[in-house]
């Protein structure tokens, strides 16, 4: 998100293209209306880049939180539940759709960018399903601080303007309290959109969301010969790609359903995610996942399954024979996006041949020694040739097995001209001190559902939009987690 020229929040400008399609994409409505309501956390950088600024001043707060809680609405928006279907866990569901949130429009910034808001924790929408329509304060949390965390990795990802939260009672597991989200996306389109058209036979809808998603992202293929065929590739490299930000940051989705997979290929819906902490290839964040389908090393298999699934979507347009060889192009991607990523952690400038082997004889390493994935990455980013590294090799119970592992990617280094200082400096501009790790995130959840201390989520906050930077004073943000911290359980219930 570029910077622009700073307005009132009232004077955001709205130019909302997809609400003027054919009412079979939607269901208007207004949100239901969050009681009590209070402002949990406000993102500046989030609301630079849509170009207005939050005074300090009463009506200024005020008026986010009544917009934010649904009390009252920015006079061009045109809040609406989108509908959509989706592959879940394998399994089609036919019908699915915002059940707990809206978009309350699309925004163009003064410097010419466009992004949707959308508001979670809305209420009830045609598309519930016995759900309430609410979300809670846990989880808006957590997906605030993640999609902050993300994009400052830069990860490809949503983000979030704020948190609202009330005194108004969830029920879950347990009674919560409801929270509301305002989501900022560069589209709300997923997958599973143009499922929903396809399956149901309505093809005459499904060539306008697509040529809609074409007119709106892809402008410069609009009128050519072969639209449909570069849209669907492009959705297939850029998904790739981000798979390949996920496999090289430890990231682990947890619920790669086709109905959470967007368009143009943004971390989207952060729902029982988690970032490793100690490497494990089968990791699994969800606990619902009892399969480990959507484990850490299936995550690249799942997002190509994926890419297949739209594919079948675009068959009225595009030959299924090319729909075959433009999927072939995510292992491609992927392959190539990881490859670069994994160049860059380890500080090297080209890649060879047994680099592969290299990075694998690591991972085989951590795994056997469990080894923190994070903190093993920024350590190595000072390794010293022909020295013994001590802060790195007393990660591993197998020193043996370091000393081997060293004495090759020392071997390795010995073939680059670069000075181990500028080394170190690359190194530590793609391999994070600082990550949101799960108990991180408890920790916060934890003052701020049972003290309404909202401090934390603040300190992380302003932590993780600078996960590269050393942050002296943040050095306790960086160590290793307590036991427990690492064997939290996360749900998809929010």
């Amino acid at each position: 998100m570029a910077d622009s020229a700073v307005i009132p929040i009232t004077e955001l400008t709205f130019d909302n293209q997809f609400a003027q399609l054919s009412d079979c994409f939607y269901t208007k409505q207004s949100p239901t209306p969050l009681s009590n309501s209070h402002l949990v956390s406000f993102n500046k950088s989030v609301a630079n880049s849509l170009g207005f600024e939050l005074t300090t001043e009463k009506k200024d707060v005020d008026n986010l939180v009544s917009i934010a809680s649904g009390q009252k609405l920015w006079p061009d928006a045109e809040p609406l539940a989108m509908v959509y279907s989706g592959h879940q866990f394998g399994v089609y569901n036919p019908q699915l759709g915002d059940g707990r949130g809206l978009l309350l429009g699309e925004v163009r910034t003064p410097s010419g960018d466009r992004w949707d808001l959308h508001l979670k924790g809305a209420g009830m929408t045609p598309y519930s399903r016995q759900g309430d329509g609410r979300a809670v304060l846990r989880s808006t949390i957590r997906e605030y601080l993640c999609s902050e965390a993300m994009h400052h990795l830069g990860i490809p990802t949503t983000r979030a303007l704020c948190i609202v939260g009330s005194d108004e009672p969830v029920y879950r597991e347990t009674v919560e309290t409801a929270a509301t989200l305002i989501r900022v996306a560069k589209t709300h389109l997923r997958f599973g959109s143009f499922e929903y058209f396809y399956y149901t036979r309505q093809q005459k809808a499904l060539k306008e969301l697509v040529n809609f998603a074409i007119q709106q992202y892809y402008p410069e293929l609009v009128g050519s010969n072969n639209q449909y065929e570069e849209f669907y590739r492009q959705t297939v490299v850029k998904t790739a790609q981000l798979i390949a930000y996920w496999q090289a940051f430890g990231f682990v989705h947890g619920v790669m359903n086709t109905d959470n997979m967007s368009l143009l290929g943004d971390t989207f819906d952060y729902g029982p995610f988690g970032f490793m902490d100690d490497y494990d290839q089968g990791f699994i964040c969800n606990h619902s996942d009892h399969t480990g389908r959507y484990a850490f090393n299936q995550q690249p298999s799942i997002a190509y399954w994926n890419c297949a699934c739209l594919g079948q979507v675009l068959v009225p347009f595009v030959k299924p024979d090319t729909i075959k060889q433009l999927l072939n192009e995510f292992e491609i991607a992927f392959v190539h996006k990881y490859a670069d990523l994994m160049r860059q952690k380890l500080g090297l400038i080209e890649l060879t041949e047994s680099d592969q082997e290299l990075v694998q004889q690591l991972f085989t390493l951590m795994q056997k020694n469990s080894v923190d994935y994070t903190l093993f990455f920024r350590h190595l980013c000072d390794f010293i040739p022909n020295e013994q590294n001590t802060f790195i090799r007393d990660l591993f119970i197998d020193r043996d097995g370091f000393d081997s592992w060293a004495k090759q990617y020392q071997q390795r280094l010995t073939q680059q001209t670069d000075n181990q200082v500028s080394r170190s400096q690359q190194m530590k501009s793609i391999n994070p001190k600082y990550i949101l790790r799960n108990y991180l995130a408890q920790q916060a959840i934890d003052k701020a559902t049972k003290e309404q201390d909202f401090s934390e989520v603040n300190q992380l906050l302003q932590l993780l939009q600078r996960p590269f930077a050393e942050q002296s004073v943040m050095e306790h943000y960086a160590k290793l987690p307590p036991e427990w911290g690492k064997k939290l359980v996360i749900s998809c219930s929010s």
